[in-house]
């Protein structure tokens, strides 16, 4: 890598990390720089783990996104990516959002892994992920782009940390309490329902997870114990909005869910 290509990927990582803080988004990394491929998106987003280290985050594990088929279709995006988690994103169960923390947010739900012991290489499959799980989490990932309108290619998106901003997890059950590719999921937002499948999530979201640990494999990394893994939307992410109660039933899996302040109400405060 030149030094100029190193140059212009922690010049664009710090604008997206800016963006984020001042919740201005910039155009989209693609357009202004078609030149750059995948490998300079992830080391855009490296840059910006790296900023949100030297600000005092932890990290605390890792997202894939992009894996089910209705995902890709809402955001034109043809394969996988992942992203990292800090404990700045991690939020409880039941917390109360508040949107100006964000710049035009959407939610999803999914499950989570927690990881009991590392895992790496180009061979682990479904089952290595299981028996190194101590628990699923039910969760709704908040999704927020750095990216002006969301539009965003899959440079876009790796740049900017796979698009994530924050994870509301629930309470954890052992990975054999039920066939996690049969489970449910019933999403409420406001009025609205949204129903979804284990198996949407490239046909079992333990896939999901030990596809990610292939791709970091490429990288040289993996997944460590302890790492909290986001394993991928069971539907389409769905506009967070003020005043809004969003929760996610899974069955014997659990459920989780937020609400919303009133943006309007709290943009005129300090």
């Amino acid at each position: 890598m030149t030094t100029a290509a190193r140059a212009l990927h922690r010049e664009l990582a710090t604008e997206l990390w800016k963006a984020a803080e001042t919740r201005r988004p910039v155009p989209p990394v693609s357009i202004r720089h078609p030149q750059l491929g995948l490998a300079d998106a992830y080391a855009i987003q490296s840059e910006m783990r790296a900023l949100e280290v030297a600000s005092g985050a932890a990290l605390a594990g890792l997202k894939i996104g992009a894996t089910s088929e209705a995902i890709q279709k809402m955001f034109d995006i043809d394969h996988p990516d992942f992203g990292y988690l800090t404990d700045r994103m991690l939020l409880p169960d039941g917390v109360l959002l508040d949107l100006r923390r964000f710049i035009s947010p959407k939610v999803e739900g999914e499950i989570a892994f927690r990881m009991a012991e590392d895992l790496s290489g180009h061979e682990v499959t479904a089952q290595d992920v299981l028996d190194a799980t101590t628990v699923v989490c039910p969760v709704l990932e908040v999704l927020d782009s750095r990216i002006e309108a969301w539009k965003i290619g899959l440079v876009d998106t790796v740049a900017d940390n796979a698009s994530s901003a924050a994870a509301v997890v629930g309470s954890g059950v052992p990975p054999d309490t039920t066939d996690l590719a049969a489970a449910r999921m019933v999403l409420r937002s406001g009025d609205t329902e949204y129903t979804g499948n284990g198996s949407a999530v490239m046909g079992h979201p333990a896939e999901s997870v030990a596809c990610l640990v292939r791709i970091l494999a490429g990288f040289g990394t993996g997944i460590s114990a302890g790492d909290l893994v986001l394993a991928g939307s069971w539907s389409g992410a769905v506009d967070l909005l003020p005043n809004q109660e969003v929760h996610a039933s899974f069955g014997v899996l659990g459920s989780v869910s937020l609400s919303t302040h009133d943006r309007e109400e709290k943009d005129g405060e300090p």
